[in-house]
Protein backbone atom coordinates (compact mmCIF):
# COMPACT_ATOMS: atom_id res chain seq x y z
CA UNK A 1 0.00 0.00 0.00
CA UNK A 2 0.74 3.54 -0.48
CA UNK A 3 2.99 4.99 2.52
CA UNK A 4 1.21 8.53 1.82
CA UNK A 5 -2.15 6.27 1.66
CA UNK A 6 -1.17 4.13 4.31
CA UNK A 7 -0.68 7.38 6.69
CA UNK A 8 -3.76 8.88 6.12
CA UNK A 9 -5.48 5.68 6.85
CA UNK A 10 -3.69 4.68 10.14
CA UNK A 11 -5.54 7.60 12.21
CA UNK A 12 -8.54 6.91 11.02
CA UNK A 13 -8.32 3.54 12.09
CA UNK A 14 -6.99 4.11 15.20
CA UNK A 15 -9.87 6.62 15.84
CA UNK A 16 -12.43 3.56 14.88
CA UNK A 17 -10.57 1.18 17.23
CA UNK A 18 -10.72 3.28 19.89
CA UNK A 19 -14.80 4.40 19.44
CA UNK A 20 -15.66 0.81 19.52
CA UNK A 21 -13.91 0.28 22.89
CA UNK A 22 -16.03 2.74 24.08
CA UNK A 23 -19.01 1.61 22.14
CA UNK A 24 -18.30 -1.66 24.16
CA UNK A 25 -18.04 -0.35 27.52
CA UNK A 26 -21.26 1.47 27.10
CA UNK A 27 -22.83 -1.79 26.12
CA UNK A 28 -21.48 -3.55 29.28
CA UNK A 29 -22.90 -0.07 31.12
CA UNK A 30 -26.19 -0.83 29.28
CA UNK A 31 -26.01 -4.43 30.14
CA UNK A 32 -25.54 -3.79 33.61
CA UNK A 33 -28.28 -1.71 33.83
CA UNK A 34 -30.90 -4.22 32.15
CA UNK A 35 -29.67 -6.59 35.10
CA UNK A 36 -30.76 -3.93 37.65
CA UNK A 37 -34.20 -3.31 35.57
CA UNK A 38 -34.19 -7.27 36.32
CA UNK A 39 -33.52 -7.15 40.20
CA UNK A 40 -36.66 -4.52 40.54
CA UNK A 41 -39.28 -6.64 37.80
CA UNK A 42 -38.45 -9.72 39.95
CA UNK A 43 -39.13 -7.70 43.54
CA UNK A 44 -42.14 -5.90 42.27
CA UNK A 45 -43.42 -8.03 39.32
CA UNK A 46 -42.18 -11.77 39.91
CA UNK A 47 -43.66 -13.67 37.38
CA UNK A 48 -43.96 -11.35 34.99
CA UNK A 49 -43.18 -11.72 31.16
CA UNK A 50 -39.69 -10.78 30.10
CA UNK A 51 -40.86 -9.72 26.97
CA UNK A 52 -42.58 -5.88 26.37
CA UNK A 53 -43.16 -5.36 22.90
CA UNK A 54 -44.12 -2.04 23.37
CA UNK A 55 -40.76 -0.99 25.29
CA UNK A 56 -38.63 -2.52 22.60
CA UNK A 57 -40.20 -1.03 19.82
CA UNK A 58 -40.18 2.91 21.20
CA UNK A 59 -36.17 2.50 21.90
CA UNK A 60 -36.07 1.85 18.20
CA UNK A 61 -38.85 4.59 17.18
CA UNK A 62 -36.83 6.82 19.71
CA UNK A 63 -33.60 6.65 18.10
CA UNK A 64 -34.38 6.20 14.69
CA UNK A 65 -36.14 9.92 15.22
CA UNK A 66 -33.37 11.24 16.91
CA UNK A 67 -30.54 10.04 14.57
CA UNK A 68 -29.27 13.07 12.18
CA UNK A 69 -25.88 11.18 11.42
CA UNK A 70 -25.10 8.91 8.09
CA UNK A 71 -26.04 5.70 10.23
CA UNK A 72 -29.06 4.09 8.49
CA UNK A 73 -32.18 4.50 10.17
CA UNK A 74 -32.62 1.07 9.16
CA UNK A 75 -29.81 -0.23 10.80
CA UNK A 76 -30.69 1.10 13.77
CA UNK A 77 -33.43 -1.16 13.98
CA UNK A 78 -31.07 -4.34 13.34
CA UNK A 79 -28.48 -3.20 15.48
CA UNK A 80 -30.30 -2.36 18.25
CA UNK A 81 -32.92 -5.37 18.32
CA UNK A 82 -29.23 -7.23 19.07
CA UNK A 83 -28.88 -4.95 21.67
CA UNK A 84 -31.73 -4.97 23.05
CA UNK A 85 -31.87 -9.44 22.49
CA UNK A 86 -28.68 -9.67 24.10
CA UNK A 87 -29.55 -7.38 27.50
CA UNK A 88 -32.97 -9.40 27.72
CA UNK A 89 -31.64 -12.82 27.63
CA UNK A 90 -28.95 -11.40 30.47
CA UNK A 91 -32.16 -11.66 32.53
CA UNK A 92 -34.24 -14.66 30.99
CA UNK A 93 -33.68 -15.82 27.58
CA UNK A 94 -36.49 -16.08 25.60
CA UNK A 95 -38.20 -19.13 24.20
CA UNK A 96 -39.72 -18.39 20.13
CA UNK A 97 -41.64 -21.06 18.38
CA UNK A 98 -41.82 -20.98 14.68
CA UNK A 99 -41.60 -23.18 11.73
CA UNK A 100 -38.84 -24.82 10.75
CA UNK A 101 -36.12 -26.95 9.88
CA UNK A 102 -32.98 -24.55 10.36
CA UNK A 103 -33.19 -21.93 7.48
CA UNK A 104 -36.93 -20.95 7.01
CA UNK A 105 -38.18 -17.62 6.53
CA UNK A 106 -40.20 -17.99 9.85
CA UNK A 107 -36.50 -18.46 11.32
CA UNK A 108 -35.17 -15.22 9.79
CA UNK A 109 -38.69 -13.37 10.85
CA UNK A 110 -38.72 -14.57 14.55
CA UNK A 111 -34.48 -13.37 14.64
CA UNK A 112 -35.09 -10.15 12.83
CA UNK A 113 -37.97 -9.46 15.59
CA UNK A 114 -36.70 -10.87 18.50
CA UNK A 115 -32.44 -10.88 18.33
CA UNK A 116 -30.23 -13.95 18.02
CA UNK A 117 -30.28 -14.18 22.06
CA UNK A 118 -33.18 -16.50 21.89
CA UNK A 119 -33.79 -20.10 22.36
CA UNK A 120 -35.07 -21.37 18.95
CA UNK A 121 -38.02 -24.29 18.98
CA UNK A 122 -38.31 -25.44 15.26
CA UNK A 123 -41.87 -26.91 14.48
CA UNK A 124 -43.05 -29.17 12.02
CA UNK A 125 -46.57 -26.93 11.21
CA UNK A 126 -48.21 -23.92 11.92
CA UNK A 127 -50.38 -25.66 14.38
CA UNK A 128 -47.17 -26.82 16.13
CA UNK A 129 -46.49 -23.70 17.02
CA UNK A 130 -49.20 -22.02 18.29
CA UNK A 131 -49.16 -25.16 20.31
CA UNK A 132 -45.98 -24.92 21.57
CA UNK A 133 -46.90 -21.32 22.98
CA UNK A 134 -50.29 -22.17 24.44
CA UNK A 135 -48.40 -24.91 26.00
CA UNK A 136 -45.71 -22.94 27.89
CA UNK A 137 -42.99 -25.06 25.95
CA UNK A 138 -41.95 -21.17 24.39
CA UNK A 139 -43.42 -17.86 25.50
CA UNK A 140 -43.81 -16.28 21.56
CA UNK A 141 -44.60 -18.02 18.18
CA UNK A 142 -43.81 -16.42 14.78
CA UNK A 143 -46.52 -17.40 11.97
CA UNK A 144 -46.65 -16.24 8.38
CA UNK A 145 -50.26 -14.48 7.50
CA UNK A 146 -49.89 -13.14 4.57
CA UNK A 147 -48.25 -12.79 1.11
CA UNK A 148 -47.98 -9.88 -1.18
CA UNK A 149 -48.11 -12.28 -4.67
CA UNK A 150 -50.47 -15.08 -3.24
CA UNK A 151 -52.43 -13.38 -0.25
CA UNK A 152 -53.97 -14.91 2.97
CA UNK A 153 -51.78 -18.18 5.11
CA UNK A 154 -55.42 -19.77 5.55
CA UNK A 155 -54.04 -22.05 7.89
CA UNK A 156 -52.53 -18.86 9.99
CA UNK A 157 -56.11 -17.58 10.04
CA UNK A 158 -58.25 -20.90 11.20
CA UNK A 159 -55.19 -20.53 14.03
CA UNK A 160 -56.03 -17.06 15.28
CA UNK A 161 -59.36 -17.85 15.14
CA UNK A 162 -59.62 -20.55 17.69
CA UNK A 163 -56.70 -19.82 19.47
CA UNK A 164 -56.37 -18.05 22.92
CA UNK A 165 -52.97 -16.12 21.83
CA UNK A 166 -52.97 -12.78 21.06
CA UNK A 167 -50.99 -10.83 18.08
CA UNK A 168 -47.85 -9.31 19.75
CA UNK A 169 -45.67 -8.08 16.92
CA UNK A 170 -45.32 -7.68 13.38
CA UNK A 171 -42.28 -8.12 10.91
CA UNK A 172 -42.74 -8.16 7.09
CA UNK A 173 -40.07 -9.89 4.88
CA UNK A 174 -38.81 -9.15 1.33
CA UNK A 175 -38.88 -13.27 -0.14
CA UNK A 176 -36.15 -13.92 -2.49
CA UNK A 177 -36.57 -16.83 -3.67
CA UNK A 178 -33.48 -19.10 -4.27
CA UNK A 179 -33.43 -22.83 -6.70
CA UNK A 180 -30.77 -24.94 -5.22
CA UNK A 181 -29.80 -28.22 -5.36
CA UNK A 182 -26.93 -30.75 -3.61
CA UNK A 183 -24.38 -30.23 -6.94
CA UNK A 184 -25.43 -26.18 -7.42
CA UNK A 185 -26.84 -27.82 -11.14
CA UNK A 186 -29.72 -29.27 -12.66
CA UNK A 187 -28.12 -32.35 -13.44
CA UNK A 188 -30.06 -35.38 -12.68
CA UNK A 189 -33.01 -33.49 -10.92
CA UNK A 190 -36.39 -34.39 -11.48
CA UNK A 191 -38.42 -32.88 -8.56
CA UNK A 192 -38.83 -29.20 -7.42
CA UNK A 193 -40.06 -28.80 -3.65
CA UNK A 194 -41.07 -26.20 -1.35
CA UNK A 195 -44.22 -24.87 0.51
CA UNK A 196 -47.20 -24.71 -1.70
CA UNK A 197 -46.93 -20.88 -1.52
CA UNK A 198 -43.87 -21.02 -2.69
CA UNK A 199 -44.25 -22.83 -5.46
CA UNK A 200 -47.12 -20.83 -6.64
CA UNK A 201 -45.35 -17.59 -5.79
CA UNK A 202 -42.30 -18.92 -8.78
CA UNK A 203 -44.97 -21.19 -11.16
CA UNK A 204 -44.01 -18.87 -14.02
CA UNK A 205 -40.41 -18.72 -13.88
CA UNK A 206 -40.64 -22.50 -13.25
CA UNK A 207 -42.98 -23.16 -16.45
CA UNK A 208 -39.93 -20.83 -18.39
CA UNK A 209 -37.17 -22.78 -17.25
CA UNK A 210 -37.51 -25.91 -15.80
CA UNK A 211 -41.31 -26.90 -17.63
CA UNK A 212 -40.44 -31.01 -16.98
CA UNK A 213 -39.69 -30.85 -13.09
CA UNK A 214 -42.43 -32.52 -11.12
CA UNK A 215 -43.36 -29.63 -8.68
CA UNK A 216 -43.81 -31.67 -4.83
CA UNK A 217 -45.45 -29.77 -1.86
CA UNK A 218 -43.30 -29.78 1.19
CA UNK A 219 -44.16 -28.94 4.96
CA UNK A 220 -41.83 -25.61 4.54
CA UNK A 221 -39.31 -24.67 2.40
CA UNK A 222 -36.08 -25.51 4.67
CA UNK A 223 -37.94 -28.73 4.78
CA UNK A 224 -37.47 -28.93 1.04
CA UNK A 225 -33.75 -27.81 1.81
CA UNK A 226 -33.92 -30.69 3.83
CA UNK A 227 -34.83 -32.99 1.70
CA UNK A 228 -32.62 -31.95 -1.34
CA UNK A 229 -29.21 -32.05 0.71
CA UNK A 230 -30.28 -35.98 0.99
CA UNK A 231 -31.48 -36.61 -2.24
CA UNK A 232 -29.38 -35.35 -5.38
CA UNK A 233 -32.55 -35.32 -7.93
CA UNK A 234 -34.46 -32.98 -5.86
CA UNK A 235 -34.31 -29.24 -6.37
CA UNK A 236 -35.17 -26.76 -3.29
CA UNK A 237 -36.91 -23.72 -3.15
CA UNK A 238 -35.95 -21.36 -0.04
CA UNK A 239 -34.06 -18.78 0.73
CA UNK A 240 -30.20 -18.21 1.08
CA UNK A 241 -29.91 -18.84 4.48
CA UNK A 242 -31.33 -22.27 3.60
CA UNK A 243 -28.94 -23.29 1.41
CA UNK A 244 -26.37 -21.83 3.58
CA UNK A 245 -27.70 -23.96 6.68
CA UNK A 246 -28.25 -27.42 4.61
CA UNK A 247 -25.00 -27.43 2.49
CA UNK A 248 -27.01 -26.71 -0.69
CA UNK A 249 -25.58 -24.98 -4.36
CA UNK A 250 -27.59 -22.40 -5.34
CA UNK A 251 -29.22 -23.17 -9.23
CA UNK A 252 -30.57 -19.16 -9.57
CA UNK A 253 -31.24 -16.63 -7.53
CA UNK A 254 -34.40 -14.25 -7.20
CA UNK A 255 -36.58 -16.25 -8.97
CA UNK A 256 -39.92 -15.17 -7.39
CA UNK A 257 -42.02 -14.25 -9.99
CA UNK A 258 -43.17 -10.74 -8.60
CA UNK A 259 -39.84 -9.03 -7.88
CA UNK A 260 -41.27 -6.90 -4.61
CA UNK A 261 -42.60 -10.18 -2.97
CA UNK A 262 -43.20 -9.74 0.46
CA UNK A 263 -44.68 -11.98 3.52
CA UNK A 264 -46.10 -10.43 6.80
CA UNK A 265 -45.26 -12.31 9.74
CA UNK A 266 -47.24 -12.03 13.37
CA UNK A 267 -45.58 -12.82 16.93
CA UNK A 268 -48.21 -14.56 18.90
CA UNK A 269 -48.44 -15.10 22.83
CA UNK A 270 -49.86 -14.13 25.76
CA UNK A 271 -48.91 -11.23 26.29
CA UNK A 272 -51.02 -7.94 26.12
CA UNK A 273 -49.16 -4.98 24.58
CA UNK A 274 -49.28 -1.68 25.74
CA UNK A 275 -49.92 1.48 23.31
CA UNK A 276 -46.61 2.68 21.71
CA UNK A 277 -48.44 6.03 19.74
CA UNK A 278 -47.88 3.69 16.47
CA UNK A 279 -49.88 0.87 16.83
CA UNK A 280 -52.47 -2.00 15.12
CA UNK A 281 -55.11 -3.54 16.36
CA UNK A 282 -56.50 -6.74 14.95
CA UNK A 283 -59.90 -8.60 15.08
CA UNK A 284 -62.56 -11.05 13.90
CA UNK A 285 -66.00 -10.46 13.04
CA UNK A 286 -69.01 -12.30 11.48
CA UNK A 287 -72.08 -10.67 10.62
CA UNK A 288 -75.63 -11.48 10.76
CA UNK A 289 -77.19 -12.81 7.04
CA UNK A 290 -78.77 -10.20 6.10
CA UNK A 291 -78.67 -7.21 3.25
CA UNK A 292 -76.29 -4.10 3.97
CA UNK A 293 -74.81 -6.25 7.16
CA UNK A 294 -70.78 -5.89 6.23
CA UNK A 295 -72.10 -2.21 5.49
CA UNK A 296 -73.30 -1.75 9.03
CA UNK A 297 -70.38 -3.89 10.22
CA UNK A 298 -67.65 -1.05 9.15
CA UNK A 299 -69.54 1.95 9.76
CA UNK A 300 -68.36 2.24 13.61
CA UNK A 301 -64.80 3.21 11.98
CA UNK A 302 -65.67 5.76 9.85
CA UNK A 303 -68.16 7.13 12.43
CA UNK A 304 -65.45 7.31 14.85
CA UNK A 305 -62.38 8.25 12.25
CA UNK A 306 -60.38 5.10 12.66
CA UNK A 307 -58.90 3.70 9.62
CA UNK A 308 -59.32 0.40 8.20
CA UNK A 309 -55.47 -0.79 6.70
CA UNK A 310 -56.85 -4.86 5.73
CA UNK A 311 -60.07 -6.57 5.51
CA UNK A 312 -59.28 -10.39 4.20
CA UNK A 313 -62.28 -12.39 4.26
CA UNK A 314 -62.54 -16.35 5.30
CA UNK A 315 -65.26 -18.96 5.21
CA UNK A 316 -67.13 -20.02 8.46
CA UNK A 317 -67.27 -23.56 7.34
CA UNK A 318 -71.07 -23.66 8.19
CA UNK A 319 -72.31 -24.80 4.79
CA UNK A 320 -74.38 -21.68 4.98
CA UNK A 321 -72.19 -19.33 3.37
CA UNK A 322 -71.25 -17.08 5.66
CA UNK A 323 -67.82 -15.86 6.41
CA UNK A 324 -65.25 -14.65 8.82
CA UNK A 325 -63.89 -10.92 8.18
CA UNK A 326 -60.24 -10.53 9.64
CA UNK A 327 -59.72 -6.83 10.19
CA UNK A 328 -56.59 -4.63 10.76
CA UNK A 329 -56.54 -1.11 12.36
CA UNK A 330 -54.94 1.82 12.44
CA UNK A 331 -54.53 2.57 16.85
CA UNK A 332 -54.19 0.67 19.76
CA UNK A 333 -57.35 -0.58 21.43
CA UNK A 334 -57.25 1.83 24.63
CA UNK A 335 -56.96 4.74 22.51
CA UNK A 336 -60.04 6.00 22.94
CA UNK A 337 -61.62 6.11 19.21
CA UNK A 338 -60.75 2.66 18.49
CA UNK A 339 -61.83 1.74 22.16
CA UNK A 340 -65.13 3.49 21.18
CA UNK A 341 -65.45 1.97 17.44
CA UNK A 342 -64.35 -1.48 18.69
CA UNK A 343 -67.27 -1.49 21.29
CA UNK A 344 -69.81 -0.29 18.78
CA UNK A 345 -68.66 -3.42 16.78
CA UNK A 346 -69.20 -5.67 19.37
CA UNK A 347 -72.75 -4.85 19.45
CA UNK A 348 -73.59 -5.08 15.83
CA UNK A 349 -71.67 -7.96 15.18
CA UNK A 350 -72.86 -11.70 15.10
CA UNK A 351 -69.26 -12.83 16.25
CA UNK A 352 -66.22 -10.78 17.42
CA UNK A 353 -63.06 -11.52 18.54
CA UNK A 354 -60.21 -8.86 19.30
CA UNK A 355 -56.94 -10.77 18.41
CA UNK A 356 -54.60 -8.06 20.15
CA UNK A 357 -53.30 -4.72 20.03
CA UNK A 358 -49.28 -4.09 18.88
CA UNK A 359 -46.59 -1.93 17.45
CA UNK A 360 -46.44 -1.28 13.65
CA UNK A 361 -43.55 -2.32 12.59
Amino acid sequence: MDNSLQNQLLPLRERIDALDEQILALLNQRAQAALDVGKVKQEFDAGGPILKPEREASIIRRLQGANQGPFPSQAIDAVWTQIISACRGLESVLTVAYLGPQGSFSEQAALEQFGNSVEKLRCASFDEVFRAVEAGQAQVGMVPVENSTEGAVNRTLDLLLNSPLKVLGERSLSIHHCLMTQSGNMQGVTRVMAHPQALAQCQSWLTLHHPGLIRDAASSNAEAARIAAEDPTVAAIAGAMAAEAWGLGLVASGIQDDPQNRTRFLAVGAIDTLPTGHDKTSVILAVPNRAGAVYDMLAPLADNGVSMTRLESRPARTGQWEYYFYVDLLGHRNDPAVTKALADLKRRAAFFKELGSYPIQ
